[in-house]
């Protein structure tokens, strides 16, 4: 049976005596990994400063990326900024990753949003150079995005053979890179090519459970040594369905675990059937208005299960 761990994202906080607070309240509830996501745009902090200030706040809690955009850092910087907090962490870095995908983060900042199949053939590469200079010694890489030469980085991280490497993934391609190079997978709703948003298609339990499937048969012989997680986008009762219903334009959640609707004991049931029916072990609050309405399940899971 897959352990039960609990995430949330936190974006911002009015002063850095308020971030240390949620920090630490998050980590006495329950909750095992605070996480921020990064983008150019919108009110949320920068990752690497907010949860170097997050891990010296807490003892236990991890850290970490829902996720990094791919296209904003060479891989080469994001290497040695992770080791560097893994290590001043004391190894409780959980690093996600993914292409980037926002168009206002790129129209913003003048940058190029090339197509899908470029960005995740971009990430891939970065794949590979983050774990070859988190190895042991030089590392050189010749790839079409990035080229290393003899590069022997330090620090090293704490956590061998590197940091858990989290991959979001919603589409089929990023979902096969997902079972091959990742440790944590958050099974997401794939994104429309052009950046602007979730693919209101790609939505409701069949389509959740069919990814489930793709990532099954594309991990093969490592799918047991995957953790596979989502991020819950809604919490609540019943009720609050039709008013989340009428004012939605994207995908149908119903029927899957990133909406968990009912009383404190009917949403510590449903996560108990995606764990135990799906292999769901890993689930990431989203927005922080849930909390009070989701701490109380944690705090029973994450000490019975």
């Amino acid at each position: 049976m897959r352990r039960l761990r609990f995430g949330a994202v936190v974006r911002e906080a009015e002063s850095g005596r308020a971030w240390a607070e949620r920090a630490r309240r998050l980590e006495g509830a329950g909750f095992e990994v605070l996480l921020v996501p990064d983008h150019l745009v919108g009110a949320r902090f920068a990752p690497i400063a907010a949860l170097t200030a997050a891990a010296c706040a807490t003892s236990r809690l991890r850290v970490g990326t829902l996720v990094f955009a791919n296209d904003f850092r060479h891989p080469a910087v994001l290497a040695k900024e992770a080791a560097t907090l893994d290590l001043l962490s004391g190894g409780r870095l959980e690093l996600g990753i993914g292409t980037g995908w926002m168009a206002g983060d790129y129209a913003g900042a003048g940058l190029a949003l090339e197509p899908p199949g470029t960005r995740i053939d971009r990430l891939r590469e970065a794949l590979t150079v983050l774990k070859g200079l988190w190895a042991d010694g030089q590392f050189s890489f010749e790839g079409r995005h990035y080229r290393i030469r003899d590069l022997d980085q330090h620090p090293k991280p704490i956590r061998r053979p590197h940091p858990p490497l989290l991959l979001g993934a919603g589409g089929r391609r990023m979902l096969r890179l997902a079972a091959e190079e990742a440790d944590i997978v958050n099974i997401a709703t794939r994104v429309r090519p052009d950046g602007g948003g979730p693919d209101p298609r790609d939505g409701g339990r069949a389509a959740f459970l069919a990814k489930l499937d793709l990532l099954r048969t594309a991990a093969a012989g490592r799918y047991e040594r995957l953790e596979l997680g989502t991020s819950v986008l809604q919490v609540g009762e019943p009720a609050a369905r039709e008013s989340w219903s009428a004012a939605a334009d994207g995908p149908a959640l119903d029927g899957t675990p990133q909406a968990l609707l009912g009383t404190r004991h009917d949403l510590a049931e449903q996560i108990r059937y995606w764990r135990d029916e799906h292999d769901i072990s890993y689930f990431v609050l989203h927005h922080e208005r849930d909390l009070p309405a989701f701490t109380p399940v944690v705090e029973e899971l994450a000490t019975r299960g």
